[in-house]
């Protein structure tokens, strides 16, 4: 079993500090919508393999939608 190393960010994961798999992003890269900012419509299965489509689904109800990045899972 790997040990844990934690990162300068506190983050542990069993691949070593230096490995890419754990390098972030360069700072040149998109991050995404801004905080507030209209997203585009998606598609994705949910937890039983229908289609759920953002706007469509969700109708005038607000929401937050939070995507988790892991290099290790």
């Amino acid at each position: 079993m790997a040990i844990a190393e934690t990162d300068e960010l506190g983050f542990e994961a069993p691949a070593p500090v230096g490995h890419p798999g754990r390098a972030g992003l360069p700072a040149s890269a998109s991050t995404g919508p801004e905080i507030g900012e209209r997203l585009p419509d998606f598609a994705l299965p949910d937890a039983f393999g229908n289609t759920v489509r953002f706007h469509e689904h969700r109708g005038a109800s607000k929401s937050a939608v939070v995507f988790y990045r892991s290099a290790v899972w």
